[in-house]
């Protein structure tokens, strides 16, 4: 069913110049937000206990602005699978990787720290044209293996090379090359892993620790990808040094700034944020609480 769905359906879709996939787009707006009402609870939820002070017309406002965005970035995805690597380049863009420069010339990898904010598809077709590392994400692979072959393909076209997670620690064990490493740290973590807690848009949150445990293991410099949406269907991607020497940092110290820094991001423009993902359904577990307050009773 998988390759009927893609060759009939999903390549055919790709081909279309985007400005008629934005008619798709305005379609699907009202089918999914004004019909179907999807995950409407999920986003609702998400952006009442995100933003306790706003008004509930305030709130609504951002719902139908994040739809809008969201049925963008799902026609902008489809146009990923046949886009080429010049119309990639126009439509995003790198605005400082003389940023850079100074990891490469002491030849040092560096970790590129994010969220599912604005369009991480283009990203994945559009930054190895920019940098001079060898670009790397890490990505959780889907069960139907065609669908998951074809989307690891249309993303790794123009350079960007793909890490699954179970291979995560072998590639950082074992890879001598110069790479900057994307970690989209704002998903909601499995209760088997081992998470940092914090707050994140008035919410208490667990974080994965990923990131600040091979920064440190590593001395890979962390550097905070911002992505900002210029218009419809061209983004900008700025680079910010988090981090330049992570073996000086304490312990929390690191995950605590790209928390941060994401959330300044989301306040700025909470339109362009996943909000449909369920991001707090990891809870703390009793035996996670009980050592908190064994923690803070020893401090």
């Amino acid at each position: 069913m998988a390759p009927v769905f893609y060759y009939l359906i999903i390549k055919p879709l790709s081909l279309l110049p985007l400005w008629m996939l934005y008619i798709l787009s305005d379609f699907l707006y009202i089918v999914a937000y004004k019909i179907g009402r999807y995950r409407i609870s999920v986003v609702s939820a998400n952006l009442r206990n995100s933003f306790p002070n706003h008004s509930e017309k305030e709130l609504i406002e951002i719902r139908q602005q994040f739809y809008r965005h969201f049925t963008d970035l799902l026609v902008e995805s489809l146009k990923i699978f046949s886009i080429s690597e010049e119309e990639a380049k126009a439509r995003f863009v790198v605005t400082n990787p003389e940023v850079l420069q100074p990891f490469i010339d002491t030849n040092r990898s560096i970790l590129i720290v994010g969220g599912h904010y604005n369009n991480w598809e283009m990203l994945a077709v559009g930054i190895d044209a920019y940098i001079e590392h060898q670009s790397v994400a890490i990505y959780h692979a889907l069960k139907n293996k065609f669908l998951n072959e074809k989307i690891l393909a249309s993303r790794s076209k123009f350079g960007l090379k793909m890490i699954s997670r179970p291979d995560v620690k072998a590639f950082f064990a074992n890879t001598t090359a110069l790479t900057a490493t994307i970690f989209g740290a704002d998903q909601s973590p499995s209760i088997a892993k081992k998470v940092y807690w914090t707050h994140f848009l008035n919410q208490e949150t667990a974080v994965m620790f990923g990131v600040e445990k091979f920064a440190k293991e590593k001395n890979s410099p962390v550097v905070f990808g911002g992505i900002k949406k210029v218009k419809r269907g061209y983004y900008e991607f700025t680079f910010e040094v988090l981090f330049a020497e992570p073996t000086l940092c304490l312990h929390g110290e690191i995950t605590e700034s790209h928390v941060r820094r994401l959330e300044r991001q989301i306040l700025e423009a909470p339109q362009y944020w996943l909000w449909t993902h369920k991001r707090w359904k990891r809870k703390k577990t009793k035996e996670e609480r009980l050592e908190e307050q064994a923690l803070a009773a020893n401090a």
